[in-house]
């Protein structure tokens, strides 16, 4: 299953989004994309997000079964810390 989450995002995204996932609330879409699929979206997401943000989890062969992608201004970051991904922000 992969989720992505949209934040401010400019108009079209979420549209565009609905073509392959479903929208379970407000910039949240859930689906089963395949993997060239999934690549495609997120080539998209990442260069159409401008100022708001983006992130996808979707599934990995890692120990917590999943990974994460994120991009967009203001985001946090995914950091490996002994084979476990945990959220981090850059300090100001």
């Amino acid at each position: 299953m992969t989720v992505i989450v949209l934040i401010a995002a400019p108009e079209g995204l979420r549209g565009h989004l609905t073509r392959w996932m479903v929208e379970v609330n407000a910039g949240v879409f859930v689906g089963n994309p395949s993997h060239r699929v999934r690549n495609g979206l997120w080539e998209i997401l990442s260069d159409r997000i401008r100022d708001g943000q983006v992130v996808m989890v979707e599934p990995a062969a890692n120990e917590q079964g999943w990974s994460v992608r994120t991009a967009g201004t203001d985001r946090w970051y995914p950091v490996d810390y002994d084979g476990l991904i945990l959220s981090a922000r850059l300090r100001r």
